[in-house]
Order: C-alpha cells, then structure tokens, then sequence
C-alpha cells in the first residue's frame, strides 16, 4: 500500500515536471499577446479612414500617398493570422510585410503633412495625429510583449523537463517571433518631387 502511493506521488511529481501545464499556459499566453497585436493593428486600421479624408480636404494634391495608405490598409486588413498560424514562419512574414507597408505608408503620409500648415493646425487633424502616433506605440509594445511570451514559450518547450511532455503530450512547434524588417533602422525618404 504504501509502495503504490509512493508511486503515484513519483509520477505526479514526474509529471508536473514535465510540461503538462506549463507548457499549454505559455502557448495561451503567447496567443494572448498576440491577440493584443492584431488589436492594436486593427485599432490603427480604424483610425486610418478619417486619417485620409481629413488630409484629402486640405491636400488633394498628394493623392498618389493616400491612394497608397488606403490601398495598404486595404492589404493589411485582409491578411488574418490566427493564433494556430504562429508556428508558420511564412505566414508571420506576410502578415508583418503587409503591416509593415501600411506603416511605410502612413509615414509617408504624415511627413506629406507638413507641407500644409493649415491642416496641422486643424483640431481633428492633429487629434487623428495623435491617436496614430498612440497607436503605433501600442504595437511596438505589444509586439515586444508578444516576442517575451514566444521566448518564453519557445524556451519552455526545448529544455528539460518541460521538453518531454511538450513533445509527446502536445506536439509543440516553436512558435514566429516578429521580427523587424531589413532596413527597418533608416527613416522613409520621403519626396514632393520639387527636388532639382
């Protein structure tokens, strides 16, 4: 008798070692920043329409760049990566390309601003502004919180003991960090075409 409980304390102990809880936590938490990301995205997704027609009232002329953001919105918003995609590099890669673009867009778009005085002077304007740039702080957050939770995650599921039953208990893939994109480092040229 006390042999057997001396057995069953051995196996939960093993067992509790080795992933059985840990390891589904820290995928859902994982998920869970990643959902915060794709708010955030969707957030500034949101923002971008009175973006673009507030700037179309004062600048009808810089329609190749709104053209440009709507069209990229327009991508970026298509492209939906669940959280069972996060093991598929390829998949991360077109999300974040597609975002990436919208963003490259939309600094093109406010840098274009500042030709036109009388719109940054304009209360909605500048409010639209504001909530842009509060935005992309919220996904450059969520993003490093995002990249926290998948090492974590991607640490839990390679060492031991955690490894074992991520493997036979759950099949764990490691999970796509959000990596910045080549040349993410250099600022936008941004150019009126008035240069000699």
């Amino acid at each position: 008798m006390k042999f057997r409980v001396v057995i069953a304390l051995a196996a939960a102990a093993l067992l509790s070692a080795c992933g059985i809880n840990s390891v589904p936590t820290a995928e859902e938490n994982a998920k869970a920043r990643w959902a915060d990301v794709q708010a955030n995205y969707q957030r500034r997704a949101d923002l971008i329409p009175n973006l673009v027609n507030t700037v179309k009232g004062a600048a009808g002329s810089e329609g190749k760049i709104l053209t440009d953001v709507i069209n990229a919105r327009s991508k970026a918003t298509s492209i939906q990566l669940s959280g069972d995609d996060l093991t598929d590099p390829a998949k991360v890669e077109q999300f974040q390309a597609a975002q990436q673009e919208l963003g490259g867009s939309l600094s093109r778009l406010i840098a274009s601003v500042e030709a036109y005085p009388q719109l940054q002077s304009q209360v909605g304007f500048q409010k639209l502004q504001d909530q842009l740039e509060g935005t992309e702080n919220r996904i450059t957050i969520s993003i490093r919180d995002y990249n926290t939770a998948v090492q974590a995650y991607n640490t839990r599921i390679r060492t031991f003991p955690d490894a074992v039953g991520a493997k036979i208990f759950y099949g764990a893939k490691p999970m796509t960090p959000f990596q910045a994109k080549a040349g993410a480092d250099v600022a936008p040229t941004v150019d009126f075409g008035n240069s000699n």
